[in-house]
């Protein structure tokens, strides 16, 4: 199982998860491998280089299947036509945070800073959601951001909570911990209605952007040319092992919603996904090239 970023975000989280499940559940050895880089690209092209026996898997989410494919125009890989759906896991918002002692305490003063001074945001990296979703806030409200790209949600997560960058766009799977843990603000998050993992955190809409609703979801991929009756019996048990009181709860804690669909289902709900983001890509222009 290719993890395409490095430890300490969601990618990372969910790929480990699927790997003791299957290992539980099917009997399966799955070995998890970090390669991180190039925002995710590294590990999505060894997915899509990798021999199509069924014996490799990539995580995918957002940003490496549903962004990057507009994002960067140079890639020598294609995610469309070289990896295939193999299984949806979960799906789940954005949360704006800042440091607890950040000056910042609502959407509100964010916008009235960024309209005098230029604030820094960080980002799990060039071209994923939380790079958009900035950008798209920048564009929307009139701000001044200025992007501070890392190589994973770790290390975005550690510079923002050391006081290098102002705010951050995270997934709640990162950001919920340092939210209990008293270290993160949390100001808006970017699902249409309020999120049970945050119940008391105004949505985006709420603040005067109901265009700034965006989720991001997480789902296995394999490279293009294995049998179907082989991806078919990888969604199977991949379902049946995520489908238990145990990993729903997993989830809940961590802010996703599980989505335990059919390939055919995870097709159309990706096409979907590709046509959004590539909609985004083109009204933010953000670029990586």
């Amino acid at each position: 199982m290719i993890s395409p970023s490095p430890p300490g975000g969601g990618t990372d989280a969910m790929s480990r998860l699927v790997a003791a499940r299957l290992t539980e559940a099917a009997k399966w050895r799955l070995v998890v491998e970090n390669m991180p880089g190039a925002g995710n690209n590294i590990g999505l092209r060894a997915g899509a280089r990798a021999a199509p026996d069924g014996y490799t898997l990539v995580m995918g989410e957002t940003s490496n299947l549903a962004v990057n494919p507009f994002l960067f125009k140079k890639l020598d890989f294609s995610a469309v036509d070289d990896l295939v759906p193999v299984a949806l896991m979960g799906t789940g918002p954005l949360v704006l945070v800042v440091r607890t002692e950040s000056r910042f305490d609502s959407v509100a003063a964010v916008l009235e800073a960024g309209k005098k001074n230029e604030l820094f945001y960080a980002s799990s990296g060039n071209g994923t959601v939380g790079h958009l979703v900035a950008e798209s806030l920048r564009n929307t409200a009139g701000i001044k951001l200025q992007h501070v790209p890392y190589k994973g949600a770790g290390q975005a997560m550690a510079d923002l909570l050391g006081g290098q960058v102002d705010l951050y766009f995270a997934s709640l799977t990162a950001a919920l911990p340092q939210i209990a843990a008293g270290k993160l603000r949390p100001l808006a998050v970017t699902s249409e209605k309020r999120h049970n993992a945050l119940p008391n955190v105004a949505t985006f809409g709420e603040k005067g952007f109901p265009g700034l609703s965006y989720t991001v979801f997480y789902g296995v991929v394999a490279p293009a040319g294995i049998p179907e009756a082989v991806l078919n019996l990888l969604n199977k048990e991949i379902n049946s092992a995520l489908d238990t009181d145990e990993v729903r709860a997993v989830f809940a804690k961590q802010g996703i919603t599980p989505q335990l669909i059919s390939r055919g289902q995870f097709a159309s709900f990706l096409a979907a996904e590709r046509a959004k983001w590539a909609a985004v890509v083109k009204t933010t222009g953000a670029t990586v090239d």
